[in-house]
């Protein structure tokens, strides 16, 4: 099994022994923690690097198990990651094309793009993957630039990345991040090298997301 590493891009700063006493209750950061590129480069983390789990989900543009992944469990990843409790290293894939430049590599391009900006919040992040795989047009022409600029802007997406995707500006060699991204994906599983998988990088374990409750108990452990 490969070394998993990352780059951690973050700041965290942490106030101890304060000179006066500060009443009130703690309050979780409203921009919530950031998003980077993974060391290799074609992985996203959503979420606090010094979380104390950390999961990579392969996930399709097109894939309507993905969707339905992002539909049941969406709203609760989210909740973790804002509560710097998770990190999500999503992995896009892009089998499901017919050919270069289609649906799924224009998705995985958008999402590079909306990552790469410093200020892109791991919150904003989310809700554009949620809104993007809620929205799915599986096997369909997919959304144009101006739609996927346009959920970006309303997750929350920084305005350049959010130009950048209107533009149809190149985030990274697309077909590379797929190959690196499969490589990964069949160390895992090489029977089973389907869409969506979760791989705990903690326990370096293949999670069984067809338990309704596989999120609750990872958090618990």
């Amino acid at each position: 099994m490969r070394i998993w590493s990352v780059l951690v891009v973050a700041l965290v700063v942490l106030v101890t022994g304060c000179s006066r006493e500060i009443t009130g209750v703690a309050q979780v950061d409203p921009h919530g923690p950031p998003t980077a590129l993974s060391k290799d480069g074609f992985g996203i983390m959503a979420g606090d690097p010094n979380a104390r789990i950390h999961i990579e989900l392969y996930t399709e543009p097109q894939c309507s198990h993905c969707a339905d992944l992002q539909k049941d469990f969406g709203d609760e990843l989210a909740s973790y990651i804002n509560l710097g409790q998770l990190v999500v290293t999503y992995r896009p894939l892009t089998f499901l094309d017919d050919k270069p430049g289609g649906y799924s590599d224009r998705v995985s391009n958008a999402l590079f793009l909306a990552a790469a900006g410093p200020n892109t919040s791991a919150k904003a992040f989310q809700a554009f993957v949620q809104d993007l795989w809620g929205h799915q047009d599986s096997h369909g022409k997919g959304p144009s630039d101006a739609q996927i600029a346009d959920m970006a802007r309303d997750s929350g997406i920084p305005a350049a990345a959010v130009d950048a995707m209107r533009a149809g500006k190149t985030a990274l060699d697309v077909q590379e991040m797929a190959d690196t991204n499969f490589e990964y994906l069949y160390e895992i599983d090489p029977v089973n090298t389907g869409t969506p998988t979760v791989f705990d990088l903690t326990t370096n374990e293949k999670l069984d997301i067809y338990d309704n409750n596989w999120l609750s108990k990872l958090m618990s452990t």
